[in-house]
């Protein structure tokens, strides 16, 4: 049987993943209202940046769920161009048309409802100077929060780093990818001791890790938990958030 308790005596929080993306298009307004008629804990989106430089909720460069545009790169547009085009297209023709979301709009909407975990997606194709103005938007939209209400995570660890002496003390969260070990993580750690913690692939999640994390103080989150197998994993290891596709499914499993 699950425990699905972390430390001092903290249950996982279940997170749903771009919001309920099974049963509405990702990070749209649709994705996150459904997702809220769960007693979720948490949402996690994704934020890039149009050509125009506005931030906004998008997981791939690529618009491939675009009809058309699939060889096009979600910063070729300016955000009206990119706001007029259907997001939802992709999820069935009977599903109502929307827009991109800007992460004003989302933090408006969603940050006295539930916790956020917002991903900058700052990857190789763009140049320093849009991840850096990625990251002091985001930072500048949330401003003060309480504790870790919001957090912000990257796979960029030279983003989190820039995070950090731009607003010192916020809850900075570094995503590992699934090649990196226990032992980068211990390395990561001591070099920048300021990570509020690791988001793990449920497929690196085990004892040692949590041990290491646990030493330290940090937090642990684990992505993408859908199965009942990788669900029941990442609760019985006390995971303080769990993401999934299946939202749903994880509550269920967390409050058998």
């Amino acid at each position: 049987m699950s425990s699905a308790i972390g430390p001092l005596g903290k249950r996982s929080l279940i997170f749903a993943h771009r919001g309920a993306n099974k049963e509405a298009p990702e990070n749209t307004k649709s994705a996150f209202d459904q997702a809220l008629s769960y007693p979720i804990d948490g949402m996690e989106t994704d934020v890039q940046l149009s050509h125009d430089e506005v931030a906004v909720l998008w997981h791939d460069r690529f618009l491939t769920k675009i009809p058309g545009l699939e060889k096009k790169h979600i910063d070729d547009f300016n955000f009206e161009q990119l706001n007029a085009m259907n997001f939802a297209g992709h999820f069935g023709q009977s599903v109502r048309a929307e827009g991109i979301m800007r992460l004003q709009e989302f933090l408006d909407s969603y940050r006295n409802r539930c916790h956020l975990l917002i991903e900058i997606k700052n990857r190789d194709w763009e140049e320093r100077s849009r991840h850096q103005t990625k990251v002091w938007q985001t930072l500048d939209m949330v401003g003060t929060t309480q504790g870790d209400a919001i957090l912000v995570s990257s796979f960029d660890l030279d983003s989190l780093i820039y995070a950090q002496q731009y607003r010192p003390g916020f809850p900075l969260v570094y995503n590992f990818e699934t090649d990196q070990t226990l032992a980068d993580a211990e390395r990561i750690l001591q070099a920048q001791p300021f990570l509020h913690g690791l988001c793990l692939p449920i497929e690196s999640l085990n004892e040692p890790f949590v041990r290491l994390l646990r030493s330290q103080g940090k937090s642990i989150a684990v992505y993408t938990c859908n199965s009942d197998e990788e669900i029941n994993k990442a609760l019985n290891l006390g995971v303080d958030i769990l993401i999934s596709d299946l939202p749903q499914k994880a509550l269920r499993l967390r409050n058998a």
